[in-house]
């Protein structure tokens, strides 16, 4: 079939199945278009909560999957591709947190939702990249056990008096931008804003101009005065930007910012997902009420 056919047979799927696709920035262009929301995680996770369909359809990754199952538990929620997953979010274990907890008491523990849902069970609040310095200082414990992101993490810490144990984890995806493309980007590109995520390294950081969720990077682009941009973030986002404003010129920090298991997401699976309703995440009761409660002070925070 091709790509038409696909996008036509998926439209008439989602009105019988009663079905919404919440789909990631980093997923595929073709995907993105026939998605019924295009956002960052938090923006993702509203969107499951507020919607009235039956179905949804995650493309996206296993925890964003898991995620919308613990919020909207009445809803079916499918993840098209049953091993796309985050092996950030494998880099923190239950087992790992809990004796975390045990060496540090006193400290709340911050989870980054790019964790598994069992992690997320363990923890006192959820954030994201686009509200974790909100969270921590909306927290009355002076210690925190941020996991499992460390950069994001070490970024939170330059903007609160709390004392921030940092996890070691961290996003293969921003991990692979350097100081040193940047630094050779700006000097081809000496009017050009840095737009970076938090995800980045601390001294890719250093660099730049704004550092911003995926999101506030694509708010960024469009209202800023500048008309040439660094993006610092997965390079879908570079691509969906020049389509975007053609006006602008975009480049990424680096060739290497790419998630595979993003893209493992294609339409043919989205197609499947329908017509086979597949595959379907669920998480566990005793673990999901418990998850619910951080995800939920997250969303409260952020004013969901």
């Amino acid at each position: 079939m091709e790509n038409w056919e696909i996008t036509e047979e998926i439209k008439k799927l989602k009105e019988e199945r009663h079905a919404i696709i919440l789909a990631h920035f980093y997923t595929r262009k073709e995907v993105q278009e026939v998605a019924d929301f295009v956002a960052d995680s938090l923006s993702l996770c509203r969107a499951a909560v507020n919607s009235k369909a039956e179905v949804i359809v995650f493309a996206g990754v296993h925890f964003m999957a898991e995620s919308a199952s613990i919020i909207s538990p009445e809803k079916l929620v499918l993840l098209p591709v049953p091993d796309a997953g985050c092996p950030m979010a494998d880099m923190v274990t239950v087992q790992a947190l809990r004796d975390a907890k045990e060496k540090n008491p006193e400290a709340a523990v911050v989870c980054y939702v790019n964790s598994s849902a069992a992690v997320k069970a363990e923890s006192d609040i959820c954030c994201t990249s686009a509200n974790a310095i909100n969270v921590v200082n909306s927290i009355e414990n002076r210690e925190i056990i941020f996991i499992p992101d460390k950069n994001l993490g070490a970024f939170v810490s330059l903007h609160t008096d709390k004392k921030i144990h940092l996890w070691p984890g961290f996003c293969h995806v921003h991990d692979n931008i350097s100081d040193e493309n940047i630094k050779e980007l700006q000097k081809m590109h000496p009017d050009a804003e840095f737009l970076a995520h938090p995800e980045c390294r601390p001294e890719v950081l250093n660099l730049a101009d704004n550092i911003l969720s995926t999101s506030g990077i694509v708010k960024e682009a469009e209202k800023s005065g500048s008309t040439e941009f660094i993006i610092g973030t997965e390079r879908e986002v570079v691509q969906n930007l020049k389509r975007k404003y053609p006006d602008k010129k975009f480049y990424p920090a680096s060739e290497k910012a790419f998630c595979y298991n993003m893209k493992k997401i294609t339409l043919e699976s989205i197609l499947n997902s329908l017509q086979n309703m597949e595959y379907e995440i669920h998480v566990p009761e005793h673990i999901r009420v418990k998850a619910k409660k951080a995800l939920d002070r997250m969303l409260e925070i952020s004013g969901n």
